[in-house]
C-alpha cells in the first residue's frame, strides 16, 4: 500500500504551480520529487490526477500518494558534515539547512544518517534501525547543533535526559510583527492536524502532548513597505514536539520569517528566504560518560545572518539579553 498526505491549498499559496508548491512542504524532499509523483500519477487535486503544470487554487484539496518500493538505503554516502564536538561516545555537529535527519517517505538517501555512517561505524541502535546513532532532530530547513550518540548506551542516557529536561536547547528565530514583552511562556499542547497531516497544532484533543516554549527578544525592527515588522528572539524548548517552536510562534500571531508551512508566504516580507528563520544555536548538557559540561554555540548561517544585516537600519534597539546572544550568533563573542 502507498501512503498518503493530504494538503489544503492556503490563499497565500494561490497561483503556485503544483510542483514548486508540493517541493515545498516537508513531506517531499525537493521539487524534483514532486514532479516525479506528478509524473507518475500519484498527486491529485480534487479527486482527479493532477496535471503536471496546474497552478494551484485556494481550497483545492491536494492527494499525494508516496508508493511503496522505495525502501531506505542505509549506505554510507559521503556528506560533508560540521562536527563541533567528538569522542568515543557521542557527536555534537551543526546541520544545514535543507538536509534531512533520517531516512523517511520520500527521503531514501541523502541524509544525515547516511552522512554519519560514512563518518563512522558507530552508532546507537536504540532508536531503530532507520534512525542510529539519532537522539532529537531538526526539521528540515532548520539549521543548527543536534547530538548523535556512538553507542546504546550513550543513546538511552541522553535520551532520558531530553525528558526530564536536562538538556538546554536553544534556538534563535526571526519573526513577523511587533512582539511587546520582553520574555514570554507559550504553554499550548500539540496535536497533528485532523485534516492536513503534514501539520501540527495547538489543539485540546485528548491525544495533544505538553508543550512548553519560551521567548526572550532580542531586538526589534520597524514595519516597512510589505511587511509589519520584525521581531528577532531567543526560544528555548522545555518540550520537543514536531515543529514545536513554529507552531507556538504561529499561533501567538508571530509567525517565522520564511516558514513555508506556517508562514506569510509573502516573499518580500520573508526576506527572500527558501527556508524558515529558525537556528539552534545553543546546546548544553552534562556528558553521559565522563560528567563533563558540554556547552556549545553555533553562529548563524550566511544566509540568516545577511538577512539580519538587511534589517539593521530599521532597529528599534536591542535589548539586555540581546545585547550578549546577538554577539554570539554572529559569532563576534
Amino acid at each position: 500500500m502507498s501512503e498518503r498526505f493530504t494538503h489544503n491549498v492556503r490563499a497565500d499559496e494561490a497561483g503556485a504551480r503544483l510542483d514548486v508548491l508540493l517541493g515545498r512542504l516537508e513531506v517531499l524532499p525537493s521539487r524534483a520529487a514532486a514532479q516525479k509523483l506528478l509524473a507518475g500519477g500519484f498527486v491529485r487535486v480534487n479527486g482527479e490526477v493532477a496535471a503536471k503544470r496546474h497552478i494551484s487554487r485556494a481550497g483545492e484539496r491536494i492527494e499525494v500518494f508516496i508508493p511503496d518500493g522505495e525502501p531506505s538505503t542505509l549506505e554510507a554516502e559521503r556528506i560533508p558534515l560540521d562536527i563541533r564536538f567528538e569522542d568515543r561516545h557521542l557527536i555534537v555537529l551543526s546541520k544545514p539547512a535543507g538536509l534531512v535527519v533520517h531516512p523517511a517517505r520520500g527521503h531514501s538517501t541523502g541524509t544525515l544518517v547516511h552522512a554519519l555512517l560514512a563518518h563512522t561505524g558507530d552508532l546507537g541502535t536504540q532508536a531503530g534501525e532507520e534512525r542510529p546513532g539519532i537522539v532529537h532532530r531538526l526539521d528540515k530547513d532548520t539549521s543548527g547543533l543536534m547530538m548523535v550518540a556512538k553507542d546504546d548506551q550513550t543513546q538511552i542516557a541522553l535520551s532520558e535526559a531530553l525528558k526530564v529536561r536536562a538538556i538546554e536547547r536553544r534556538y534563535v528565530a526571526l519573526v513577523h510583527g511587533y512582539i511587546a514583552p520582553d520574555t514570554g511562556i507559550i504553554d499550548a499542547p500539540l496535536a497533528r492536524h485532523p485534516k492536513d497531516r503534514m501539520r501540527m497544532g495547538v489543539s485540546d484533543h485528548p491525544d495533544a502532548k505538553q508543550s512548553v516554549t519560551t521567548f526572550s527578544v532580542l531586538e526589534r525592527f520597524m514595519a516597512g513597505t510589505h511587511d509589519d515588522g520584525y521581531t528577532l528572539v531567543e526560544c528555548k524548548l522545555y518540550t520537543g514536539r514536531t515543529h514545536q517552536i513554529r507552531v507556538h510562534m504561529h499561533y501567538i500571531k508571530h509567525p517565522i520569517v520564511g516558514d513555508p508551512l506556517y508562514g506569510r508566504n509573502h516573499p518580500k516580507a520573508d526576506l527572500g528566504l527558501d527556508r524558515q528563520f529558525l537556528h539552534a544555536y545553543r546546546i548544553a548538557f552534562d556528558h553521559p560518560e565522563t560528567g563533563e559540561r558540554i556547552d556549545l554555540t553555533d553562529p548563524l548561517p550566511p544566509e540568516l545572518a545577511a538577512r539580519l544585516r538587511v534589517l539593521e537600519a530599521e532597529s528599534m534597539g536591542r535589548t539586555t539579553a540581546g545585547d550578549t546572544i546577538i554577539a554570539v550568533v554572529s559569532g563576534v563573542h
